[in-house]
């Protein structure tokens, strides 16, 4: 088959769209089984890893820092809050819904390191962890 072959192009699309609705499923309408038996999303991260640490960088729009929670577990990050709705009670018609509300959980997977806390900010509208791995002496 041609690299320039319509099939192969578009079979390669297919899947991309594919790939993203699934993304976007996860992210959004992802039904969570915990003590909240509310519908759950699942906001954006994104995981660094270097020789010392591990940073978690959640995107938390408009949820306030102190009201989120943050529990590590064995193998994994898990975070946890409600992302209120801005205008609830208010008259507003709703012409555009795409920021996700409601509660949310994210269970983030650990590298097999060892790991212990470390800090934890706010910054831009996102949640930023970083996770200190033990047994790092900090000398080469």
């Amino acid at each position: 088959m041609s690299s320039h072959d319509p099939t192969d192009w578009m079979w390669a699309q297919a899947c991309a769209l594919i790939d993203e609705a699934e993304r976007m499923r996860r992210q959004f309408f992802r039904v969570s089984v915990s003590e909240r038996t509310q519908a759950a999303w699942e906001p954006p991260v994104d995981v660094f890893e270097d020789e010392r640490e591990v940073v978690i960088v959640v995107a938390l729009p408009g949820v306030a820092a102190e009201r989120v929670e943050v529990r590590t577990e064995p193998d994994a990050l898990v975070v946890r809050a409600e992302s209120r709705f801005p205008f609830a009670g208010s008259h507003h018609v709703v012409r555009r819904l795409e920021i996700p509300y409601g509660w949310f959980e994210r269970r983030i997977p650990l590298p097999a390191a060892g790991l212990e806390a470390g800090t934890r900010e706010s910054s831009n509208g996102c949640l930023v962890v970083r996770l200190r791995k033990t047994g790092w002496s900090g000398t080469t």
